[in-house]
């Protein structure tokens, strides 16, 4: 069958991303260079290598090898220079090593400008922003956190050339903003971040508590003290200043109650401090400790992003999914899921790829797929086991959250049903991953095991729907077996 040939219009949806669209798909989502299939046209050079770079840059710190030797690279740059800007406070050393230290300056001022050029100009590969023109998408993308910090990182690299060489000192303190860029590069800064933003009513609602007391403290040492020390207790203000370093048992001594009445209050906020304060430690804690453990990795906006069904969403609605996502990393040849399992969850494969085992066929799936979605949404247990064919990351979405998620937002709902809808018009009962999900590798390494009761996988060059309906007819025209089959594939075919 000729794979360049014009198919008909009820082909899937995936079908025409790999088919129809594969070309548009390249030039917005890096992952269409592996998706797209055998016959589509390449990208041209330009559009090559700014993928290439969004790669290198947005994706590299989760799974490409040289991108993480670029991430690498740019901590070396910022460990180094958050290092030298606080040894250049010295004397010494700023009399000695000064020009080294500006030329080294000037070196990291071009790497972080570089980037944060090269970061807009690619800007318009983030799939949510893909719709947008390029200058809009490099707006949005400009006013996000990460761009804002890499901005101040590249600040001090101008204000040089600005102010007179002995006010070095005023730009100390940018400088050393350009420490928070390390949170790109952490897993562990951003599952604390995720952590207090997670718990920040429960903070909120310690805060005020802490307050209130700091407050209630305060007036009554006032009430008792202000006659005897005017001048340290005569109003509330000067004494929140006392209560607060009694409640955080720093005590600096400045202040002190001389009375008895004020020693005994004083002793009772010294203890009343010990479990307020505990209050938000042991709440971010918690939090961040079950971020830690819940999450082998850490599932990023720009993951959710990636994904083709989600490619087409808003990044407000990107960024509600991806808290109802949960990490899971697992190595080579570990299980999934195993046939015959209660379906619990649908996985994202956010890197790696998994082997999916139907009887005797088997099928690869890579970054960007996704599986057991029919399972859930038909209530039946797996048909199909899935085993990781090589250190994998997945994102899995338990099956109450994609229930809440379908009824929360229609749009999405819809979405996921219409592809689910034109999915199963290729499934069999093999199990819940359906033949154009077993395309989509190709079949040059996965394929039948036994040619005469399996018909080969297809890659995605040569899979059409003509070619299922060719094969749906071949199978109603076929007559029935006395029994099932070794794998028992017809059998249950009957039976449903």
């Amino acid at each position: 069958m000729d794979a360049d040939r014009e198919e008909p219009d009820e082909k899937p949806v995936s079908e025409r991303r790999r088919h129809g669209e594969t070309e548009r798909a390249a030039e917005t989502d890096p992952a269409a260079e592996r998706a797209g299939d055998a016959g589509a046209s390449p990208a041209p050079p330009g559009r090559s290598f700014k993928q290439r770079v969004f790669r290198l840059l947005e994706l590299g710190s989760s799974g490409d090898p040289q991108g993480q030797w670029v991430d690498r690279i740019l901590l070396v740059f910022i460990v180094l220079t958050v290092v030298l800007v606080v040894l250049e406070t010295v004397p010494s050393v700023q009399r000695e090593w000064s020009g080294a230290l500006n030329t080294f300056e000037f070196v990291v001022g071009t790497v972080f400008l570089a980037e944060y050029l090269l970061r807009l100009w690619v800007a318009d590969l983030h799939p949510p922003f893909r719709r947008l023109k390029p200058l809009q998408a490099r707006l949005r993308y400009a006013v996000r956190g990460e761009a804002l910090i890499d901005l101040l990182a590249v600040l001090p690299f101008f204000i040089g050339f600005l102010l007179p060489t002995g006010d070095f000192k005023a730009l100390i303190v940018l400088r050393l903003l350009r420490f928070f860029k390390v949170a790109r590069y952490s897993p562990a800064l951003r599952s604390l971040a995720n952590a207090v933003a997670g718990e920040r009513h429960a903070l909120g609602a310690s805060l005020v508590i802490i307050f209130g007391v700091m407050l209630l403290a305060a007036t009554g040492m006032y009430l008792v003290e202000r006659t005897v020390q005017p001048d340290k207790l005569g109003t509330i203000p000067h004494a929140m200043w006392w209560a607060l370093a009694t409640l955080t048992t720093v005590g600096y001594g400045d202040v002190v109650p001389i009375t008895a009445a004020g020693k005994i209050l004083g002793g009772l906020v010294m203890l009343m401090g010990y479990g307020l304060f505990a209050l938000p430690i042991g709440i971010i804690a918690t939090a961040f400790a079950r971020e830690i453990h819940a999450r082998d990795f850490v599932v990023t906006w720009g993951m959710v992003a990636s994904v083709p069904l989600f490619e087409d969403l808003r990044a407000s609605e990107i960024a509600e999914i991806s808290k109802l996502l949960r990490a899971l990393s697992v190595d080579g040849g570990q299980p999934i899921t195993r046939e015959g399992e209660e379906a619990t969850s649908m996985y994202f494969i956010a890197r790696g790829a998994v082997v999916v085992e139907l009887g005797t066929t088997r099928a690869r799936l890579e970054e960007g797929a996704f599986f057991g979605e029919m399972a859930i949404l038909g209530g039946r247990r797996r048909l199909a086991s899935v085993n990781a064919a090589e250190a994998t990351q997945l994102m899995v979405l338990e099956a109450n959250d994609l229930q809440r998620l379908m009824t929360d937002k229609p749009e999405i709902a819809r979405k996921i049903l219409d592809e689910v809808k034109e999915r199963s018009r290729f499934m069999t009962s093999s199990g819940d991953i359906v033949p154009e999900e077993l395309t989509a590798a190709g079949s040059d390494d996965f394929g039948s095991d036994d040619e005469g009761d399996h018909p080969p996988v297809r890659g995605p060059d040569l899979f059409t729907s003509e070619d299922a309906a060719a094969d749906r007819a071949a199978a109603r025209d076929a007559p029935e077996a006395d029994g099932p089959d070794d794998d028992g594939t017809r059998q249950r075919d009957r039976d449903d």
